[in-house]
C-alpha cells in the first residue's frame, strides 16, 4: 500500500504530519507530495516548511489532504480555495481513497469533489461544509468508502490508525497505537 500526503502553500503542519507519521509507522510507504512536484512548501502562519519529494500520483492507493493554518477564517478559506484550484483538477478522476484532516474536506468541497457525500471537518466549519452540498457529520472520523474524513487538527493520528485498521488489519493498527502510546478517540461513523 502506498499513500501520499499532498501539500499546498499554507497547509496546516499537524494535519499533514499526524497521518504521515502514523501511516509510515504502520508500514505504509508514505511520501509528501505536491501537484507541481518536489519543492519546499511553506506551512500556514509561517510556522515551518516541509519538502515535498515527488509529484502527486492520482493512481496511488491513499491521498491525504490536510487543511490550512491561518489566524482569520477568511485567510483559511483563501488558502483552501487556492489549494482547491490546484488540487481539484488533479483529484477529479482518481480511484484512490481520499482522506482529509480538518479543513481538507472543505478544500474538496470548494473544488466541488464531494457534493452529496458524507464528511466531517473541524466543528467550526461544519456549516460551511453543509453549504457546499455535503452531508456534514459531527464525528471524529467519517468513513464514506473511498472518502475518509477526520474532524479537527489533532484527529490526523486517529485517521491514520483508522486507515491502517481498515486496509491492513486490527493487529497492525493496535501496534501503531502501542508504539505511539495513543488510543483512538471516538467512533468512526460509517455510511450504511
Amino acid at each position: 500500500m502506498k499513500a501520499q500526503v499532498v501539500l499546498f502553500d499554507g497547509f496546516d503542519p499537524l494535519d499533514a504530519i499526524g497521518p504521515y507519521e502514523t501511516l509510515t509507522a504502520g508500514g505504509v510507504r508514505t511520501e509528501l507530495v505536491t501537484v507541481e512536484g518536489a519543492r519546499e512548501v511553506p506551512a500556514g502562519l509561517g510556522l515551518l516548511s516541509l519538502k515535498a519529494t515527488a509529484r502527486l500520483d492520482p493512481g496511488t492507493d491513499v491521498i491525504v489532504v490536510p487543511g490550512a493554518a491561518a489566524l482569520q477564517e477568511e485567510e483559511i478559506f483563501a488558502l483552501l480555495s487556492a489549494g482547491a484550484a490546484t488540487l481539484g483538477p488533479a483529484l477529479k478522476d482518481t480511484k484512490a481513497i481520499i482522506a482529509t484532516v480538518c479543513g481538507g474536506s472543505l478544500l474538496l468541497g470548494i473544488a466541488g469533489l464531494i457534493k452529496g457525500r458524507n464528511a466531517t471537518t473541524n466543528h467550526l466549519g461544519l456549516h460551511a461544509l453543509e453549504s457546499m452540498g455535503v452531508n456534514a457529520i459531527r464525528a471524529r472520523i467519517v468513513d464514506d468508502g473511498d472518502l475518509v474524513t477526520a474532524a479537527g487538527v489533532s484527529s490526523g493520528v486517529d485517521l491514520g490508525i483508522h486507515l491502517i485498521d481498515r486496509e491492513l488489519g486490527a493487529q497492525q493498527a493496535l501496534e501503531v497505537e502501542e508504539l505511539f502510546a495513543h488510543e483512538r478517540r471516538g467512533t468512526a461513523w460509517r455510511a450504511a
